[in-house]
């Protein structure tokens, strides 16, 4: 645990204001849902809740197979990093944090494929190794829970009609799944 050096006081409804430069770091927007945790010194960690994170055996599975198809680079997020994997070594993308301009495009609720002449969109915040060819958002009842996209290297990012259609369908079929 790293600390911050802010303290804030809790109110009369037992209310703690999270200060917004930790929401910024963090991605923490209005509404979204903390997991509450304490350790056995008395603390208390607030944690992003993803409803991807339990899915996460099941997402592997799928970009197992999404590669085996197509040998394309496949990854599944959550709104804030890479959950599954398949066609580089797992931890190479393992809970990577994704890239703002992937968020933006997951926040747009539209699917992406790269254009020929247009910027690579990277796919995480940290590295410029891979870029997204192909992202579908996966909505369930209206909330962007993360995507389903094809990436590679920024000068491998072609992509047809297939690898379009099942991230499309992929990403549809896990909103579904997550509605249940």
């Amino acid at each position: 645990m790293k600390a911050t050096g802010i303290v804030r006081r809790i109110d009369d409804l037992g209310r703690v204001v999270i200060p917004k430069e930790i929401r910024r770091t963090m991605r923490i927007r209005e509404g979204d849902p903390l997991e509450i945790y304490t350790d056995k010194d008395g603390g208390v960690i607030f944690k992003k809740y993803s409803l991807m994170g339990g899915v996460a055996e099941f997402a592997g599975q799928l970009c197992d197979t999404l590669h085996r198809t197509t040998g394309r680079l496949t990854v599944i997020t959550d709104r804030d990093s890479c959950i599954a994997s398949a066609g580089v070594p797992r931890r190479e993308l393992a809970d990577r944090r994704i890239s703002r301009q992937l968020e933006q495009l997951m926040e747009g609720r539209q699917i992406y494929q790269h254009r020929e002449g247009e910027p690579a969109v990277p796919l995480c915040d940290d590295s410029e190794k891979y870029a997204v060819a192909i992202a579908a958002p996966i909505l369930s009842e209206g909330d962007v829970l993360g995507c389903v996209l094809f990436a590679g290297a920024p000068d491998q990012l072609a992509g047809g009609e297939v690898e379009y259609k099942l991230a499309q369908s992929i990403a549809a079929f896990l909103g579904r799944h997550m509605e249940g």
